[in-house]
């Protein structure tokens, strides 16, 4: 029997559709290309925390955890924030564990925003945003960031705001672009938003990976902000365990109390034996506090060897992602140069035109350099030569 899709059918998300990650690692795979695209690393995890989660396996950790997460975990994550911020956060109101990082910001976005409300997104934008307020019954907003070094025009965004702003995304470290926040950025934020019913959502998954001896300026460390703040982390970008989904958001107990009532609902509870392998991981500081620079030694290889591309990289003062400019060598869109580079070239990037509402393309590529270091060089080796580009101009 045939099925008709029944004409009374609308989609929720009808301009939706599989993520161009998930496009460009399976072309990658189907062109046998090196994969710089999707941002997982091509390393090992830990053989000290994969033993974890396997010993608490055979403790028997394999039921439901808590709703609001493994309370070993919590205390940990605690002393994490106080150690980095001076800031007291209580495991029991304030901090929650969820399934990855989006499942947080899908949590808070589905209990802040009403039908007809309205969320300012900075663009580009991670594409998980945007969906969640739409979902949500909610209007996003959209403020691009500057073309060339991706600061924000806070002017512009405070004109955005109207009556029916209820939300605003600020990300730093900015994925796709590697740039950063600075304390003078989290001023002017809480100057547009005073006296406002106004809820920041911080993505700051990329809070252990930042550059050039540059802080990370968490709305956690900032007073009037973080009353009125939803920060999000992901133990996948942290310990290269972006397949394990645990992350989980810090929130004054107001805000807390709602975003539970949401998650309990979506998730309920995060894998248990990870939770708990992750409490005992934490307890040395080690093996985070050193990932800034394990992680920018990346960078500066991958940018030495890139010397020598027709490519322009662009600053990046954090994440794993390098951005590199061609508009000076190629009028071909981002991501028909992306797709050529993948089947013809070998090598797979993703077009930041994709992380823009309309679309918008500056002819930026995104490279991810979360690699082995033979990956990196063999992928320089063939992006350094300028005859690719030859049949492009």
């Amino acid at each position: 029997m045939n099925f008709r899709v029944p004409s009374s059918f609308q989609s929720k998300l009808p301009d939706v559709g599989t993520t161009i990650f998930t496009l460009m690692s399976k072309m990658a795979l189907d062109y046998g290309a090196i994969n710089l695209s999707q941002g997982f690393p091509d390393f090992q995890v830990s053989e000290e925390l994969l033993s974890l989660v396997n010993q608490h396996m055979r403790k028997g950790h394999n039921q439901y955890a808590p709703m609001q997460g493994v309370m070993a975990l919590r205390e940990r994550i605690s002393e994490k924030i106080f150690t980095a911020y001076q800031k007291e956060k209580s495991p029991e109101t304030e901090i929650t564990v969820t399934s990855g990082g989006t499942e947080a910001i899908f949590a808070a976005v589905s209990a802040m925003l009403h039908p007809g409300d309205e969320a300012i997104i900075l663009e580009p934008s991670y594409d998980c945003y945007a969906p969640a307020v739409t979902l949500a019954g909610g209007i996003p907003i959209y403020v691009s960031l500057h073309p060339e070094n991706f600061s924000v025009n806070w002017q512009a965004v405070e004109e955005k705001i109207s009556e029916k702003t209820r939300l605003i995304f600020i990300n730093s470290p900015h994925n796709p672009s590697g740039s950063v926040l600075t304390w003078h950025d989290l001023e002017e934020l809480a100057r547009i938003t005073r006296d406002r019913s106004i809820v920041i959502i911080s993505d700051e998954v990329y809070e252990n990976i930042i550059f050039d001896n540059l802080s990370h300026q968490s709305v956690l460390c900032h007073d009037e902000l973080a009353t009125r703040s939803v920060a999000v982390f992901s133990f996948g970008k942290t310990f290269h365990t972006t397949g394990w989904k645990v992350g989980y958001f810090v929130a004054p107990d107001w805000l807390t109390h709602e975003i539970r009532k949401v998650h309990q609902y979506v998730q309920f509870s995060v894998h248990t034996p990870s939770q708990f392998a992750l409490a005992d991981y934490l307890a040395d500081r080690h093996h985070y506090e050193n990932l800034s620079s394990f992680y920018q030694k990346k960078r500066d290889l991958f940018l030495n060897l890139m010397q020598d591309s027709p490519l322009r990289p662009v600053t990046s003062h954090g994440t794993y992602f390098q951005l590199f400019s061609y508009k000076e060598i190629s009028t071909m869109t981002d991501r028909s140069l992306a797709e050529y580079l993948t089947k013809e070239v070998g090598v797979a990037s993703i077009p930041i035109s994709v992380f823009y509402h309309d679309k918008q393309d500056n002819h930026y590529l995104r490279f991810c350099f979360a690699k082995n270091d033979e990956t990196l060089q063999k992928a320089s080796e063939i992006l350094r030569d300028a005859s690719f580009l030859k049949q492009t101009i």
